[in-house]
Protein backbone atom coordinates (compact mmCIF):
# COMPACT_ATOMS: atom_id res chain seq x y z
CA UNK A 1 0.00 0.00 0.00
CA UNK A 2 1.82 3.13 -0.96
CA UNK A 3 1.54 6.89 0.43
CA UNK A 4 -1.86 7.82 -2.24
CA UNK A 5 -3.83 4.98 -1.30
CA UNK A 6 -2.98 5.56 2.32
CA UNK A 7 -4.24 9.26 2.05
CA UNK A 8 -7.34 8.15 0.51
CA UNK A 9 -8.07 5.58 2.71
CA UNK A 10 -7.79 8.42 5.71
CA UNK A 11 -10.12 10.80 3.90
CA UNK A 12 -12.60 8.66 2.68
CA UNK A 13 -13.06 5.97 5.34
CA UNK A 14 -11.28 6.72 8.83
CA UNK A 15 -13.26 4.40 10.81
CA UNK A 16 -11.65 1.76 8.69
CA UNK A 17 -8.80 2.52 11.54
CA UNK A 18 -10.14 1.81 14.33
CA UNK A 19 -12.17 -1.22 12.96
CA UNK A 20 -8.40 -2.39 12.26
CA UNK A 21 -7.11 -2.10 15.40
CA UNK A 22 -9.81 -4.30 17.30
CA UNK A 23 -9.16 -7.29 14.26
CA UNK A 24 -5.07 -7.21 14.35
CA UNK A 25 -3.62 -10.30 15.27
CA UNK A 26 -1.47 -10.18 18.88
CA UNK A 27 1.11 -12.26 20.28
CA UNK A 28 1.99 -12.37 23.85
CA UNK A 29 4.74 -9.52 24.66
CA UNK A 30 7.90 -12.01 25.02
CA UNK A 31 8.78 -15.21 23.53
CA UNK A 32 10.36 -18.32 24.86
CA UNK A 33 13.75 -16.39 25.19
CA UNK A 34 12.21 -13.49 26.80
CA UNK A 35 13.85 -10.87 25.27
CA UNK A 36 12.56 -8.34 22.43
CA UNK A 37 14.01 -6.55 19.42
CA UNK A 38 11.52 -3.40 19.07
CA UNK A 39 11.91 -0.58 15.87
CA UNK A 40 11.63 2.57 17.35
CA UNK A 41 9.97 5.70 15.13
CA UNK A 42 8.68 8.17 17.43
CA UNK A 43 11.47 10.81 16.76
CA UNK A 44 9.62 12.73 14.32
CA UNK A 45 6.85 14.09 16.16
CA UNK A 46 9.16 15.80 18.76
CA UNK A 47 10.68 17.45 15.74
CA UNK A 48 13.92 15.32 15.40
CA UNK A 49 14.31 14.35 12.01
CA UNK A 50 18.30 14.40 11.96
CA UNK A 51 20.55 11.00 11.45
CA UNK A 52 24.18 11.38 11.21
CA UNK A 53 23.96 15.13 10.62
CA UNK A 54 21.61 15.21 8.50
CA UNK A 55 18.49 17.20 9.67
CA UNK A 56 16.02 16.35 7.47
CA UNK A 57 17.03 12.42 6.87
CA UNK A 58 13.36 11.46 8.35
CA UNK A 59 11.54 13.81 6.39
CA UNK A 60 9.99 11.66 4.20
CA UNK A 61 7.00 9.53 5.35
CA UNK A 62 6.58 7.15 2.63
CA UNK A 63 10.14 6.46 2.93
CA UNK A 64 10.15 5.97 6.54
CA UNK A 65 7.07 3.83 6.26
CA UNK A 66 9.01 1.50 3.81
CA UNK A 67 11.87 1.57 5.60
CA UNK A 68 10.08 0.51 8.94
CA UNK A 69 7.84 -2.25 6.81
CA UNK A 70 11.14 -3.73 5.76
CA UNK A 71 12.55 -3.61 9.31
CA UNK A 72 9.18 -5.45 10.75
CA UNK A 73 9.55 -7.89 7.72
CA UNK A 74 12.71 -9.64 8.99
CA UNK A 75 12.74 -12.72 11.06
CA UNK A 76 13.48 -11.92 15.01
CA UNK A 77 12.27 -8.52 14.98
CA UNK A 78 9.39 -8.05 17.79
CA UNK A 79 7.44 -4.90 17.24
CA UNK A 80 7.43 -1.18 16.84
CA UNK A 81 7.50 1.92 18.91
CA UNK A 82 6.04 4.85 17.13
CA UNK A 83 3.25 7.36 17.40
CA UNK A 84 -0.40 7.44 16.23
CA UNK A 85 0.10 8.54 12.94
CA UNK A 86 2.85 6.43 12.06
CA UNK A 87 1.31 3.21 13.53
CA UNK A 88 -2.09 3.96 11.92
CA UNK A 89 -0.13 3.84 8.33
CA UNK A 90 1.71 0.50 9.52
CA UNK A 91 -1.61 -1.07 10.60
CA UNK A 92 -3.42 -0.11 7.29
CA UNK A 93 -0.60 -1.37 5.39
CA UNK A 94 -0.69 -4.54 7.44
CA UNK A 95 2.68 -4.36 9.04
CA UNK A 96 1.39 -5.01 13.24
CA UNK A 97 0.06 -8.36 12.44
CA UNK A 98 1.63 -10.30 15.50
CA UNK A 99 4.20 -7.83 16.29
CA UNK A 100 4.43 -5.91 19.53
CA UNK A 101 2.75 -2.63 19.37
CA UNK A 102 4.34 0.24 22.13
CA UNK A 103 2.37 3.71 22.02
CA UNK A 104 5.13 6.86 22.08
CA UNK A 105 2.65 9.03 25.08
CA UNK A 106 4.60 12.30 25.84
CA UNK A 107 5.76 14.28 22.29
CA UNK A 108 5.45 17.49 23.78
CA UNK A 109 9.17 18.80 24.24
CA UNK A 110 10.17 19.55 21.09
CA UNK A 111 13.50 19.44 20.30
CA UNK A 112 15.33 22.31 20.91
CA UNK A 113 12.56 24.63 22.22
CA UNK A 114 12.08 26.50 25.16
CA UNK A 115 9.62 24.57 26.57
CA UNK A 116 11.46 20.99 25.75
CA UNK A 117 11.75 19.80 29.37
CA UNK A 118 7.81 21.06 30.20
CA UNK A 119 7.30 17.20 27.87
CA UNK A 120 3.78 17.52 28.09
CA UNK A 121 1.82 14.10 27.12
CA UNK A 122 0.49 14.58 23.80
CA UNK A 123 0.37 11.37 21.95
CA UNK A 124 -1.57 8.07 23.61
CA UNK A 125 -3.03 8.03 26.66
CA UNK A 126 -3.50 4.78 28.81
CA UNK A 127 -6.94 4.60 27.85
CA UNK A 128 -6.28 4.55 23.94
CA UNK A 129 -3.62 1.90 24.19
CA UNK A 130 -6.13 -0.12 25.75
CA UNK A 131 -8.54 0.35 24.27
CA UNK A 132 -6.53 -0.12 20.48
CA UNK A 133 -5.32 -3.33 21.47
CA UNK A 134 -1.30 -1.76 22.05
CA UNK A 135 0.30 -3.40 24.00
CA UNK A 136 2.25 -0.75 26.12
CA UNK A 137 3.12 2.79 26.30
CA UNK A 138 6.55 4.15 26.47
CA UNK A 139 7.48 8.08 28.29
CA UNK A 140 10.47 10.17 27.95
CA UNK A 141 10.96 11.02 31.39
CA UNK A 142 13.69 13.67 31.40
CA UNK A 143 15.20 14.63 34.90
CA UNK A 144 16.79 18.50 34.90
CA UNK A 145 17.03 19.56 38.80
CA UNK A 146 17.12 22.99 37.32
CA UNK A 147 14.02 22.75 34.94
CA UNK A 148 10.60 23.43 37.19
CA UNK A 149 8.56 21.66 34.20
CA UNK A 150 10.56 18.33 34.85
CA UNK A 151 8.16 17.67 38.01
CA UNK A 152 5.07 17.64 35.92
CA UNK A 153 6.57 15.28 33.51
CA UNK A 154 7.21 13.11 36.48
CA UNK A 155 3.72 13.45 37.97
CA UNK A 156 2.44 12.57 34.19
CA UNK A 157 4.65 9.46 34.02
CA UNK A 158 3.88 8.19 37.13
CA UNK A 159 -0.10 8.64 36.35
CA UNK A 160 1.21 6.57 32.88
CA UNK A 161 2.81 3.82 35.02
CA UNK A 162 -0.52 3.33 37.26
CA UNK A 163 -2.93 3.57 33.80
CA UNK A 164 -1.39 0.97 31.76
CA UNK A 165 -0.73 -1.21 34.72
CA UNK A 166 -4.39 -1.05 35.30
CA UNK A 167 -4.65 -3.03 32.18
CA UNK A 168 -2.02 -5.13 32.54
CA UNK A 169 0.17 -3.35 29.88
CA UNK A 170 3.94 -2.26 29.86
CA UNK A 171 5.00 0.98 30.95
CA UNK A 172 8.34 1.86 28.79
CA UNK A 173 10.02 4.48 30.71
CA UNK A 174 13.40 5.91 29.53
CA UNK A 175 14.59 8.22 31.67
CA UNK A 176 17.44 10.58 31.70
CA UNK A 177 19.75 12.85 34.06
CA UNK A 178 19.72 16.22 31.69
CA UNK A 179 21.04 19.81 31.83
CA UNK A 180 20.01 22.83 29.42
CA UNK A 181 23.19 23.51 27.83
CA UNK A 182 23.56 26.22 25.33
CA UNK A 183 19.66 26.72 24.85
CA UNK A 184 19.42 22.79 24.46
CA UNK A 185 18.79 19.32 26.34
CA UNK A 186 21.48 17.54 26.90
CA UNK A 187 21.53 14.42 28.52
CA UNK A 188 24.21 12.99 31.11
CA UNK A 189 25.46 10.09 30.11
CA UNK A 190 28.46 9.23 32.78
CA UNK A 191 27.55 6.19 34.83
CA UNK A 192 26.41 7.76 37.83
CA UNK A 193 23.92 9.75 36.21
CA UNK A 194 22.53 7.04 34.73
CA UNK A 195 22.37 4.71 37.87
CA UNK A 196 20.32 8.18 39.62
CA UNK A 197 17.72 8.02 36.65
CA UNK A 198 17.03 4.74 37.55
CA UNK A 199 16.49 5.09 41.20
CA UNK A 200 14.12 7.66 40.24
CA UNK A 201 12.24 6.04 37.11
CA UNK A 202 11.64 2.81 39.15
CA UNK A 203 9.85 4.49 41.41
CA UNK A 204 7.20 6.31 39.34
CA UNK A 205 3.81 5.33 39.38
CA UNK A 206 1.50 2.86 42.34
CA UNK A 207 2.61 -0.33 40.87
CA UNK A 208 6.15 -1.27 39.47
CA UNK A 209 4.76 -4.53 38.23
CA UNK A 210 4.49 -3.86 34.66
CA UNK A 211 7.16 -1.08 34.31
CA UNK A 212 10.32 -1.70 31.78
CA UNK A 213 13.44 0.68 31.68
CA UNK A 214 14.76 1.81 28.29
CA UNK A 215 18.67 2.78 28.87
CA UNK A 216 21.45 4.34 26.75
CA UNK A 217 24.45 1.83 26.63
CA UNK A 218 27.10 3.69 28.74
CA UNK A 219 30.40 3.20 30.37
CA UNK A 220 30.56 0.76 33.43
CA UNK A 221 27.38 -0.87 32.16
CA UNK A 222 27.52 -3.71 34.49
CA UNK A 223 27.51 -1.39 37.85
CA UNK A 224 24.71 1.14 35.99
CA UNK A 225 22.29 -2.18 35.97
CA UNK A 226 23.50 -3.01 39.35
CA UNK A 227 20.70 -0.06 40.27
CA UNK A 228 17.57 -2.13 39.18
CA UNK A 229 15.81 -5.31 38.83
CA UNK A 230 13.70 -4.19 36.20
CA UNK A 231 13.53 -5.70 32.60
CA UNK A 232 15.52 -3.23 30.34
CA UNK A 233 15.84 -2.48 26.82
CA UNK A 234 19.15 -0.44 25.50
CA UNK A 235 18.54 2.30 23.55
CA UNK A 236 20.47 2.85 20.21
CA UNK A 237 20.37 6.93 19.94
CA UNK A 238 21.27 9.01 16.75
CA UNK A 239 23.87 6.70 15.48
CA UNK A 240 27.63 7.63 15.08
CA UNK A 241 30.88 6.31 14.02
CA UNK A 242 31.27 2.88 13.26
CA UNK A 243 28.33 0.29 13.18
CA UNK A 244 30.54 -2.41 14.09
CA UNK A 245 31.62 -0.67 17.09
CA UNK A 246 28.18 0.12 17.96
CA UNK A 247 27.07 -3.88 17.46
CA UNK A 248 29.92 -4.69 19.39
CA UNK A 249 28.68 -2.86 22.25
CA UNK A 250 24.69 -3.74 22.43
CA UNK A 251 26.30 -7.32 21.85
CA UNK A 252 28.57 -7.09 25.55
CA UNK A 253 25.73 -5.32 27.25
CA UNK A 254 22.92 -8.12 25.71
CA UNK A 255 25.21 -10.89 28.31
CA UNK A 256 23.51 -8.78 31.38
CA UNK A 257 20.57 -10.52 32.87
CA UNK A 258 18.80 -7.66 33.53
CA UNK A 259 19.00 -6.21 29.93
CA UNK A 260 16.08 -7.95 27.70
CA UNK A 261 17.11 -6.46 23.90
CA UNK A 262 17.37 -3.84 21.98
CA UNK A 263 14.70 -0.38 21.04
CA UNK A 264 16.65 0.94 18.12
CA UNK A 265 15.61 3.46 15.55
CA UNK A 266 17.79 5.57 13.32
CA UNK A 267 20.63 3.08 13.67
CA UNK A 268 18.61 0.08 12.16
CA UNK A 269 16.51 2.06 9.61
CA UNK A 270 19.45 4.52 8.55
CA UNK A 271 22.44 2.39 8.38
CA UNK A 272 25.29 4.00 6.50
CA UNK A 273 25.11 1.90 3.81
CA UNK A 274 21.07 1.93 3.29
CA UNK A 275 20.83 -2.07 3.75
CA UNK A 276 18.24 -1.87 6.08
CA UNK A 277 17.66 -5.57 6.07
CA UNK A 278 21.27 -6.31 6.95
CA UNK A 279 20.96 -4.27 10.30
CA UNK A 280 18.51 -5.12 11.24
CA UNK A 281 19.42 -8.43 11.00
CA UNK A 282 22.51 -8.32 12.86
CA UNK A 283 20.13 -6.57 15.72
CA UNK A 284 18.12 -9.47 15.36
CA UNK A 285 20.99 -12.31 16.21
CA UNK A 286 22.42 -10.15 18.74
CA UNK A 287 19.25 -10.18 20.46
CA UNK A 288 17.58 -13.36 20.05
CA UNK A 289 20.75 -15.81 18.84
CA UNK A 290 20.39 -19.02 16.65
CA UNK A 291 17.18 -19.57 18.55
CA UNK A 292 14.93 -16.99 16.86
Amino acid sequence: MDAAQLTEIRAREPGRIGRSWQKRSRRPLVGDDGRLLIVAADHPARGALGVRGDGRAMASRPDLLDRLATALSRPGVDGVLSTPDLLDDLLLMGALEDKVVIGSMNRGGLQGSAFEFDDRFTAYTPQAIAAQGLDGGKTLTRICLGEAGTVATLEATAAAVTGLAEHGLMAMIEPFMSVRQDGRAHNLLDPDSVIKSIHIASGLGATSAHTWLKLPVVDELDRVLDATTLPTLLLGGDPQGDPRDTYAAWGAALRIPQVRGLVVGRALLYPPDGDVAAAVDIAAELTHGSGR
